[in-house]
This record gives C-alpha cells, structure tokens and sequence, in this order.
C-alpha cells in the first residue's frame, strides 16, 4: 500500500505516535472508495446498546444480523466499520481485513437515567479481534465528565502502546445543556477541542448550529464572529479550526433520520468547511440495503469533488 502525499501529511501531525499507530491510521485512511483522499465515511452501529434493538433494526429487519454491516460497509467503499465488542466478535473471522474496524469500548443504554457510559471493551479485545482503533464516548458537561476523561486517559494510553489509532465520540450533554445547548456552535467546537487535548486521533461531534450557548463564550463571538455562522461550511470551518487549526481528523455524525437530499447537504457543509468527513450510522441501515448504498455513494460522490 503506498501512501498519498495527503495521508503521508495527515500523519505528520501526529509527532509522537509510534509506527504501529501511524499504520492502523493509515489502514483507515487508504481504504474504501476515499482511500487516499484525506476524507472518510465510516459505518458506526452501536444504536443497539444506545436505543434498544428495535429502536434501531425494525425498520430493516436485515440489520439484526451483525454480519449484514460488516457487508454494506464492505459494498460502499466505506474507510472503516465501528461498533461493540459482540457485534464485531460476531462477524469478526468471517471479515478479518476486509475493511478497518473501530472498537467502541463504551457504551450506554436507554434504561439509564446517568449521562455516563460503561467500559465495555478493551485493548486486548481490539487487539484480539484485529481492529485498527478503539472508539470511546465522553459526555462533557455530564456529571461524570471527569471520569469518563480519566478512564479515556487510561485506555488512550494502553491503545496507543500497542499501536492503535483512538477515535473520540465528544457529545456534549448534562445538566448544564439544553437540547439547543448540545449542538451549540461554542459547545461543539468546545467538546472537539476537548477531544483533541485528550490525544484523539479522530474525533466525531455532531454538526453545529448557530446558536451560541455559554454566556461567557457570547461575549467573544460578538468581538470575534465566526465567518459564515450563517452556513454549515461556515460552522464546519470554526470547529475544525478548533481541532488544533484543522490538525487532528474530525468527522460529523448523521444525526436523526433524514431525507437522502438533507444527507448529501449534509455532506456538501462538511467537505466545503474542511470536515475530513461524516461517521453515518441510523441514516444508512435502516434504509434497504440498495437505498443506503445509493445514498452513501451519493455522500462520498460529494467528498471526491
């Protein structure tokens, strides 16, 4: 595999990670229909432990079966698949290097009232089941933030010494926030700042709006506004920007069901603001199988412009 000049610069910026890290990022980055580019599309299902089975399989029954997204990941062209230890244990010798996997190493469920998530994986099961990287969740402005950064820290660590990529699901939500709050400007560009203080190689925030929810945060917006809040690209730019000035890989999700148009305008916000690209999970399997490939080549047609 020879690596472009766009990966090779992508993995300059991070200085201190080892060869075995740098080639697990570089799996990520060089496979699929994106390989090479820069850019990423990532099939991500962990809706199972989030929101129940049929929450999330119902409407394409299909989907029940682990095995039927390690496939559709496989027939888009996608650069990696993410999701929990079962899930991945259930398709794993069937589709070893197939395609990049994520090891989503947390996990919280519906039955919870806390903001806080479980361990619920680990290195050696990454290791074991021949991921490139393990995926974690924090919740900043939860009450339990702090540990869920502490036990980041720890699992960043091992990953990184054995030779993993870490990818970070930064959503902000707890007490302090709103639903306006979590996907507030300020609020997303500050949790993916957090991501990257906390040593992600790839962080996933959910795409921004224009509204601006710290009152302290207000005062500096209104001296210093963001070119563009007005449009996607606009806010895409300001958080990536976040991201160590565009330094550290930064994807965005899919968010609640929407129409195949709202999906690619989507994607259009994200690639014109320097997004590296879209981590899409419900909006794709739970459509038939055809409408999901059509729609993530739809999405990916858009990163290769």
């Amino acid at each position: 595999m020879k690596l472009t000049p766009k990966v090779q610069e992508i993995l300059s910026w991070y200085e201190s990670d080892n060869p075995g890290t740098k080639a697990n990022l570089a799996r990520i980055l060089m496979e699929g229909k994106l390989g090479g580019t820069g850019r990423m599309v990532i099939l991500p299902v962990d809706q199972g432990f989030e929101h129940g089975p049929a929450r999330s399989f119902a409407p394409n029954p299909a989907a029940y079966d682990p095995r039927y997204h390690f496939e559709l990941a496989i027939e888009a062209g996608l650069n990696a698949y993410a999701a929990p230890l079962g899930m991945i244990e259930a398709g794993a010798a069937s589709f070893a290097g197939a395609i990049p996997t994520i090891l989503k190493v947390n996990s919280s469920n519906s039955l919870s009232t806390t903001k806080d998530q479980a361990v619920t994986g680990s290195v050696s099961d990454a290791l074991r089941l021949g991921c490139s990287a393990i995926g974690f969740t924090i919740y900043p402005s939860s009450e339990y933030q702090f540990e869920m950064m502490e036990e980041l820290r720890e699992m960043a660590e091992e990953a990184k010494a054995a030779g993993l990529a870490v990818v970070v699901w930064s959503y902000p939500r707890g007490p302090m926030l709103d639903k306006t709050g979590e996907t507030a400007l300020d609020i997303c560009a500050y949790a993916a700042h957090m991501a990257a203080l906390l040593g992600a190689h790839i962080i996933k925030v959910k795409p921004p709006t224009e509204a601006i929810s710290l009152d302290a945060a207000k005062k500096t917006y209104e001296k210093q506004p963001v070119a563009g809040i007005d449009t996607l690209a606009g806010r895409i730019a300001h958080v990536v920007q976040a991201c160590f000035n565009g330094r550290r890989l930064v994807v965005f999700s899919g968010g609640e069901a929407g129409t195949t148009q709202a999906m690619v305008d989507m994607a259009k916000g994200i690639h014109q603001g320097g997004g590296n690209g879209s981590i899409i999970g419900r909006n794709t399997f739970q459509r038939p199988k055809a409408e999901a490939l059509a729609l993530l080549e739809s999405i990916i047609g858009v990163y290769k412009s």
